[in-house]
């Protein structure tokens, strides 16, 4: 089964408005600012297409920000509603926008996983036990010599070229 493409700004056009609603009634600038600093790096992602740096940054910040709302969720969520029916609504839509969010975030997570590894990331995600391959077939002796280098020219240089020269 294939992993559908998606793209990155689309990704980050998603999160930014379900931030921006999120923000409206309830959450702490605390919020605003982790949420809106990982969606700049995403824009940062954006514009750089072949920096794995920026997507791996950008896949850090969004796993912390999982563990950040959680938090922010569990201090700042009112107990009581709001006395006023107008700010009970932007309440319920505000808190649930957060939520869907934060609801969205690990999806979000694996296609920028999926797209670092596109773009030549190779940190491989194992959850299983460690193990270490013995694995040596891609090395070469060094008990063995190679044919094509004697003694006499230990830097493989060709025999017409400047002597001061070396050739790689």
């Amino acid at each position: 089964m294939e992993i559908p493409a998606i793209n990155l700004k689309a990704i980050v056009l998603v999160h930014w408005l379900l931030t921006v609603w999120g923000c409206m009634a309830w959450l702490p600038t605390s919020f605003a600012w982790g949420n809106f600093s990982v969606l700049a790096i995403g824009v940062w992602a954006i514009a750089q297409r072949d920096s794995i740096d920026a997507v791996i940054m950008f896949l850090a910040g969004m796993i912390v920000t999982i563990l950040t709302d959680i938090i922010h969720f569990g201090i700042y969520y009112p107990l009581n509603d709001l006395a006023i029916p107008r700010g009970r609504d932007v309440f319920r839509f505000s808190a649930g926008m957060a939520i869907l969010s934060l609801l969205l975030k690990p999806a979000s997570c694996f296609f920028v996983y999926q797209m670092y590894r596109e773009r030549g990331g190779d940190y491989n995600v194992n959850f299983g036990f460690p193990s270490v391959s013995r694995n040596r077939d891609a090395y070469q002796s060094i008990d063995q010599q190679d044919e094509s280098s004697s003694p006499a020219n230990p830097f493989n240089q060709a025999q017409d070229s400047k002597p001061g020269v070396r050739t790689y």
